[in-house]
Parts: structure tokens; sequence; C-alpha cells
């Protein structure tokens, strides 16, 4: 259900016309006249009228917060990250795009500090993360659907709330949705220090699944080696480490990957496709290097793998929200054992948000940029 977060511009603020509500994905009807009658109470927000570069399309506003209905909740935005499908809804170019004008963020963690009185599934002091993109959670306060709400325990640390429902969940499902992988089995990827690469390497070692992690060079690569290391990872290389590699050797002592999960595209995946077992798969998440997947002819004649793709947005579209919800205990469960960690995060205050998206947009940024409210 999308939802229910009526809010609009404050008199202070610029108005994009008269009456207009600013909503959580969408203006509504019944959210405008609701509004009308209600309690305002001001909140701060990270908000684009138009894509364009995230620092000259996002501002920072004050907007006015309506107050509860009947099967509403009202949260306290506690922290928000700065994820890559963040930053291409900004720009215009991501496969899903919230009506205009829109909050960023498509994920984070909130306390709530009332209900409607017809919630029945969360408490006023609960944590929730959301369960649909696109409603935006770069902001102080908001008002959410129940149903738009998945309750989180609040005995996990604040970083790895706030980042748990897109990237592990990405991860995750990789890891279990394209091939039957058993203890002992390896998995490759590139882009191995990135949310969901840190998320596959601790996901994978609590499977007891061992993991190649392909990275780019970089003065400081020691220390992010030894820091991948420390999540989980067998083998940290570098790309021109991986084309210069004596197979032969190398997969003496380790069993050729059965999946390969590519967040880069070009030179990069090709290079995942050559190491794959025959009949393996590749799945593609991402594209970093802005270039197309090229496969030799060679590698389905001879090898007879597989393409494939993976966006969580529809994997949600696919399945209900009580899978989703089952996915994100997993997680939490993960967590209270100490095998799943929030990436590396720096914590930024909301109004430092042009600095954040500038360091969250800088090649070789190993710190997820992450608001607190």
């Amino acid at each position: 259900m999308w939802v229910c977060c009526a809010l609009r511009w404050s008199r202070t603020a610029a108005r994009l016309r008269p009456g207009l509500l600013l909503s959580a994905g969408r203006c509504s009807p019944a959210a405008a006249s609701y509004s009308a009658s209600a309690e305002p109470s001001q909140v701060q927000a990270l908000v684009y009228e138009h894509h364009g570069h995230p620092t000259k399309a996002i501002e920072l506003k004050n907007l006015e917060l309506t107050a509860v209905g009947g099967s509403d909740v009202h949260v306290k935005m506690l922290a928000a990250p700065i994820n890559p499908s963040d930053i291409n809804m900004i720009q215009g170019n991501y496969g899903f795009l919230p009506k205009l004008p829109a909050i960023g963020g498509n994920e984070g963690v909130g306390q709530v500090v009332a209900v409607g009185s017809s919630v029945t599934r969360v408490k006023p002091g609960d944590w929730v993360i959301l369960a649909h993109a696109g409603l935006g959670t770069w902001r102080t306060e908001a008002v959410f659907s129940e149903e738009a709400l998945i309750r989180v325990p609040s005995d996990i640390p604040l970083q790895t709330a706030a980042t748990l429902s897109v990237n592990p969940c990405t991860a995750y499902r990789m890891l279990m949705d394209f091939e039957q992988l058993q203890p002992g089995d390896s998995v490759i990827q590139n882009a191995s220090n990135s949310g969901v690469g840190q998320a596959v390497i601790q996901i994978a070692a609590a499977l007891g699944l061992r993991t190649i992690n392909v990275v780019r060079d970089r003065p400081d690569i020691h220390r992010l080696t030894d820091r991948l290391k420390n999540l989980g990872a067998e083998y940290v290389i570098t790309e021109e480490e991986l084309r210069k590699l004596e197979l032969k050797n190398f997969f003496k002592d380790v069993p050729r990957p059965r999946l390969a999960l590519n967040c880069v595209g070009g030179k990069s995946s090709t290079e995942l496709l050559q190491r794959l077992a025959p009949g393996g798969t590749m799945v593609t998440y991402g594209g970093m290097a802005k270039q197309p997947v090229i496969a030799s002819v060679s590698v389905f004649i001879f090898k007879d793998v597989k393409l494939r793709g993976f966006w969580l947005s529809q994997w949600k579209k696919d399945h209900s929200t009580d899978h989703f919800k089952e996915l994100i205990l997993t997680l939490c469960h993960l967590v209270h054992q100490g095998k799943l960690t929030a990436p590396t995060c720096s914590e930024v205050p909301l109004q430092d948000y042009n600095h954040a998206l500038e360091t969250a947009m800088h090649p070789f940024t190993s710190s997820k940029q992450i608001f607190i409210m």
C-alpha cells in the first residue's frame, strides 16, 4: 500500500503551487482533505522538485506534517543512508521514479511516536523500517500508513537497522535464489567493498560459503583487504590481479564459483564470467562502469553459463509483504548472532546534505554516508 504521508509546504518554505501536498510516493485527494483540517507541525526534509545532479537538485525544506489518522503512524526518523539507487532516482535514471516533488531516500529506521486508533501492529517506542521504496526517508518526521512499515528489534545497532532493507536483502536473495549452493561452494563478486558486497561476504560466511572478492586497486588496498577479511572474506584480489591470476593453481584449492555477482559491468563482468564453473550463473544487479556486459560465445557454448538480473524492487512486487518481513527477520537473526553488521558508515547531520551527497558520489568511497536526524 503506497501511502499516506501527507506533507505540505510551510508558509516559510517555497511553494510549488497553492495547496499542493507533498506525500510519500503520491499526492491523493483524501490526504489533501484530511490535511486541511489537521493541526500542522513543522519538519525538515531533503526535497527535489526536478531531476538532475543531486547537489543541485536537492534542497532542505521546511514542511508541515499532518495529524495522525486512524490507520496512520507518526514516525520520528532516526537514521537514513545514501544508497546508489537514491542517487539514481534524483538523477532520473532509475527503474522506478516517485512523482515530483519528492523526498529523497529509500530506506532508514525510525521510532514510532504515535499511532492511529486502528493501528495494531506497532506501538509508540517501536523501531520501524519501510516496506516500500520511494516513500522518502531523508526527513526528520513522517506519517506513514501502518501497512508501509515493518517493525524491527530496537536492540540492534542503529546503523545496522538503518541499512537493513536494501543491501543485505539484495545480498541474501542473490545467494539463495539462483544457485543451490552448499557449504564449501564458492562465490565470486566484484565491487566487493560496496554495501551489497560487504553483506554478501558476511551472509556467505554464515552459510559456510567461500568468497572470492574483487576490488579496484587503490592506495589503501591493504587496509581495505584487512577490513573485508575481518568480515569473513576468504580472498580479496584486485581486478588487475584477477586478470593475471594463474587459474589452474588457484582453483586447485578453491572450487570454481558457481555463482558470480556483478555490480560493475564492462571488462570486470567479463572477467567474472571467465572464472565461472560450467553451468554457473552470473547475476547482474548494478552497472557502476556504465558499460554493457560482454560475454564471449565460448562461455555459452562450452561452459553453458547463465546470465541473470536482480532488482530488489521487482522481487518485492513478485512476493507478499509477509515474505519481505520474513526476510527482514532472518537478517535480524544474523545480526543478533553477530554474523551481520552494517557497512562502514559515516554519520552526517541532515543539514550537511551537500557534503554527504558529494562524498557518496566520489570514487573509491568505502564509507556509506548516513543521515542522523
